[in-house]
């Protein structure tokens, strides 16, 4: 289990949605796009968009551990789903700094955020520890941890979570690279 001090990444977490829109002022203002880096850069963040809607549509917040589906190769589908479509938005941007910038807020504020969901959902779940001890943190299993639960993708679950969200973001950053790019 990963391991940052409490106070640490409670006062992280609560900065994760404005250092967001930090983040997208960065992007805005740093990208150099041309239609050749957003053809590299779609397919990574679509393979992005595509993992974290199968993770959102089985993934029962707060009511059943997710086991299952990509739940069963990385404890954190999600996220590993958001550094791809970041990247693949880095890749359409052509810029290292910004590439750079991705990775230190994703180091420093969603690996301590991680912390403290794992600290919850051993609380939550009595078989947490014995999932995290076959699945691990981010860098995915080749071969799924066989599990009890099978989470199967709902698309009541996937609205619930409202990934739909994560879409429209990426849809209005391709524009905008796109819009760059052609101008």
């Amino acid at each position: 289990m990963l391991s940052f001090p409490k106070r640490y990444a409670d006062t992280v977490a609560r900065l994760r949605v404005p250092t967001g829109f930090l983040l997208v002022a960065a992007f805005a203002w740093f990208s150099k796009p041309t239609v050749l880096s957003l053809i590299w850069g779609l397919p990574v963040s679509v393979l992005g968009l595509m993992l974290r809607g199968w993770s959102a549509g089985c993934l029962a917040k707060n009511q059943v551990l997710a086991t299952g589906g990509p739940y069963a190769y990385t404890r954190n589908p999600l996220y590993i789903g958001t550094l791809l479509v970041a990247a693949g938005l880095v890749i359409g941007a052509r810029n290292t700094g910004l590439g750079a910038l991705f990775a230190a807020v994703f180091v420093f504020i969603y690996l301590p955020v991680i912390t403290l969901e794992e600290q919850h959902l051993s609380q939550l779940f009595q078989g947490y520890a014995q999932y995290a001890a076959r699945v691990p943190v981010l860098f995915p299993r080749l071969r799924p941890a066989v599990t009890n639960n099978s989470n199967p993708f709902r698309w009541s679950l996937y609205l619930k979570n409202q990934e739909y969200q994560a879409g429209a973001g990426f849809g209005a950053g391709m524009l905008f690279l796109l819009w760059k790019a052609l101008r």
